[in-house]
């Protein structure tokens, strides 16, 4: 996946203006699956009290030399510096990048989880807010945990955050409607919108732990829940 470039940046567009007053409009989330919803800008500079469980979970136990894939604003990056924690903080968005930079974040670059030039090793690579989401789905299983081997140190692991969708075809008598012959339920499309800033389509990946784990095995990975929110939630440690 390439970078973003700032015309077709929605969400760095909002983070940044947010960035600079203090205040944004509403970052509007489109779905062929799903009526329209949004994104409440500020929630994406929130504090480290501010955050889900599973979050502070994930920030505290994380250790080493840290690499924090998808940083957004860099509300991770900074409230693991705060800990006095070594992090590298990377986005394809050129704009939140930008914010990051002078947020405070020592270390924060513009840069695909996938590129080459990304080549140093890292202790814990985190994932976070439905992490998942950059596998994109299932198909790109494989590419993720190859490059996964490529950045862990061998004693390595990854902290990632994803959702169980199936609460989404419960039926009343407490069963599940999934259509199993069908592509994998786990997967939406999305694109977002900031004022008149429209960006692209892509795919997201919301993936139940049975099935992550699965696909960890297969890739010389072994997965355990770390803790579990509220609603299909959960963090997962993935390590060799």
């Amino acid at each position: 996946m390439a970078l973003i470039p700032p015309h077709k940046d929605p969400m760095g567009a909002a983070i940044a203006e947010y960035h600079r007053t203090g205040r944004a409009g509403t970052l509007r989330v489109f779905s062929s699956q799903f009526d329209e919803d949004e994104i409440p800008v500020e929630q994406l500079f929130r504090t480290f009290g501010e955050m889900p469980q599973i979050e502070q979970r994930a920030l505290t136990i994380a250790q080493g030399k840290i690499l924090d894939v998808g940083a957004g604003s860099g509300c991770h990056a900074l409230a693991l510096q705060e800990m006095s924690k070594e992090v590298t903080a990377i986005d394809i968005s050129e704009l939140s990048v930008e914010v990051m930079r002078e947020r405070g974040i020592h270390d924060a670059r513009a840069i695909d989880l996938y590129d080459e030039r990304l080549a140093e090793q890292y202790d814990t690579i985190l994932l976070l807010m439905n992490g998942s989401g950059i596998i994109g789905n299932i198909s790109g299983m494989e590419r993720f945990f190859l490059r996964m081997k490529q950045l862990l140190k061998p004693d390595g692991c990854i902290y990632m955050d994803s959702s169980d969708l199936k609460y989404l075809f419960e039926e009343e008598d407490g069963s599940y409607l999934i259509d199993v012959a069908g592509d994998y339920y786990g997967v939406v499309d999305f694109r977002m919108q900031y004022k008149q800033v429209k960006g692209e389509t892509f795919d997201w990946l919301y993936i139940d732990f049975d099935t992550l784990s699965y696909y960890a095995e297969q890739y010389g990975f072994h997965a355990e829940i770390v803790c579990q929110g509220e609603h299909y939630d959960y963090l997962a440690k993935l390590s060799r």
